[in-house]
């Protein structure tokens, strides 16, 4: 089955967790896009949004769903959001679309965060996609150092600048076994804004789409 309908599958089952007068975190990507499409069609009547990139802005203010100011929001009751990878324990590399970092602050903003992959995202151990860390352009030589001190091949994403105005570093040969401390150590460096590591507040759902139907995933607290 092609991935582009696995992702559609995820994202009509997340519809399940959206009520009518709900503030709504949305994330990016292919996947987000496919539930913003559903979300449209299913005749469901959101409060407002709160969006993660630009991309998904222009997504929102073609379907006329008010956009809304995090800062004025009071209560996010739930963010939906796609992932580059993700384990059985809710972790996750995000970032592919370089809007790790407004994804970040909204997943932390959210009470819950359910996360819609297709079969091919989910993995025993992060590290086969490369790490996305958004970087302060200035900064994009020395964070790359620190990251090879770290064990991984830091790349510059070239030609790409977030919404934020920064730089991404793409890190590869990575095998994450303990995601959340290589998130912390990650953040420490000097000149990083974000790192695309959703291992210290990880998805509180995982729908997961593939060849034969809809798989709800609900992970555990790692020991």
């Amino acid at each position: 089955m092609p991935a582009r309908e696995k992702k559609r599958r995820a994202a009509q089952a997340a519809l399940g967790h959206v009520k009518d007068g709900m503030v709504l975190g949305i994330g990016t990507g292919s996947t987000v896009a496919e539930f913003v499409k559903a979300l449209l069609d299913s005749g469901i009547r959101l409060a407002g949004a709160v969006s993660s990139s630009n991309a998904t802005s222009a997504l929102l203010r073609a379907g006329h769903i008010p956009e809304l100011d995090l800062n004025a929001v009071d209560e996010l009751a739930l963010y939906v959001d796609g992932a580059d990878e993700a384990t059985f324990q809710g972790a996750l590399i995000k970032g592919g679309g370089a809007a790790l970092t407004r994804e970040k602050v909204i997943a932390g903003a959210a009470a819950r965060f359910v996360c819609i992959i297709d079969d091919g995202k989910l993995v025993e151990i992060l590290g086969r996609f490369p790490l996305p860390v958004e970087v302060v352009p200035m900064a994009r030589a020395y964070v790359a150092r620190q990251l090879v001190k770290l064990g991984g091949r830091p790349v510059w994403r070239e030609g790409v600048v977030t919404d934020n105005g920064n730089v991404i570093l793409d890190v590869h040969q990575l095998r994450l076994t303990d995601p959340a401390a290589f998130e912390t150590a990650a953040d420490q460096i000097a000149g990083v804004v974000t790192v695309g590591l959703f291992a210290r507040r990880r998805a509180d759902v995982l729908i997961v789409g593939g060849d034969v139907g809809v798989r709800t995933l609900v992970p555990r607290e790692p020991v």
